[in-house]
């Protein structure tokens, strides 16, 4: 009886051992409530959950994360707690943006949303321990258009604002767009986040605005993109929609299509080639400058 009360107790604490860290908490980004807000419920106030960086890996980079969920839902596990610790282990802090969703909210709410996160980063940069100048955005699919937004629709912060964060620049240091959607008009356009950010009867210049291809410009950041050929919900064209103009532009860029791989696939998983992006985007910030470079074989600790 006595051992049998002994091995329950050894596979519980085994168990407790092999259970996941609680996700964090979040917190929202304007503590006094959001503008625009059109209620108090969770869904009217966006939010940070903040994945800080391991003490014994942390070299000051920091991201903010956009779930993809056509501008609807949040794909909040694999397109964004996934991806965080993902970051945590190069590194990186992470900062999952839980943004208002249509049809309840409409642009330009969500793209406030994620600028405010990009300023709440910056403006907190020492609390944080992070470096100002190494703050990107990363994003999914609706995310990855809320993200390209943010890399395309910037200012350097209203100066003689009352609130500090709303006194620094919210342009990303880079972006990471993947699966992204970039144009909401022609053939490659994705309607439903069309319509849940802008409405069914948007005005054509606005649509137009919100083409991320066609918003590029010199001061765009450097932007990684990673799509599949297979993709039919938000085909890969979109992706190349970007590049093509950041190349356009001169703006640094690196566009990886793989051939296998449905819509959605967050980190990927070891049955497509999908799965190597996360690898080649750790080599493309290292090569930016974003994480630390590569030890070469025979270095010396």
């Amino acid at each position: 009886m006595h051992r049998a009360l002994l091995v329950l107790i050894v596979a519980l604490a085994a168990f407790r051992a092999d259970a996941p860290e609680p996700n964090p908490p979040s917190t929202p980004l304007w503590p006094n409530g959001a503008p625009g807000a059109l209620g108090k419920d969770d869904k009217d106030i966006p939010s940070l959950i903040l994945y800080p960086a391991p003490a014994d890996k942390a070299n000051g980079a920091a991201v903010v994360v956009c779930p993809g969920g056509g501008y609807a839902g949040l794909a909040m596990e694999h397109e964004g707690h996934q991806v965080a610790r993902w970051l945590n282990g190069l590194g990186a802090t992470a900062a999952i943006l839980k943004y208002r969703l249509g049809p309840k909210y409409h642009h330009p709410i969500e793209l406030g949303d994620a600028q405010r996160a990009l300023r709440t980063l910056r403006a907190k940069a020492s609390e944080f321990k992070i470096d100002t100048k190494k703050i990107g955005i990363l994003g999914f699919s609706a995310g990855g258009h809320l993200a390209s937004t943010a890399a395309t629709h910037f200012d350097a912060g209203k100066a003689d604002d009352s609130d500090p964060i709303e006194r620094v620049s919210c342009r990303p240091d880079y972006l990471i767009a993947i699966y992204p959607v970039i144009t909401l008009s022609g053939p490659y356009a994705h309607g439903g986040s069309r319509n849940n950010l802008l409405g069914k009867d948007a005005d054509p210049k606005l649509i137009e605005f919100l083409c991320n291809d066609k918003q590029v410009t010199k001061e765009t950041p450097p932007s990684f993109l990673a799509h599949t050929s297979e993709d039919t919900g938000v085909p890969p064209e979109n992706s190349v929609l970007f590049y093509l103009a950041c190349q356009k532009n001169r703006v640094p860029a690196e566009l990886h299509i793989y051939e296998k791989g449905k819509h959605g696939l967050g980190l990927g998983n070891a049955k497509v080639a999908f799965a190597d992006w996360p690898n080649r985007c750790e080599a493309w910030l290292r090569v930016r400058g974003v994480l630390p470079a590569a030890k070469e074989k025979g270095d010396v600790e």
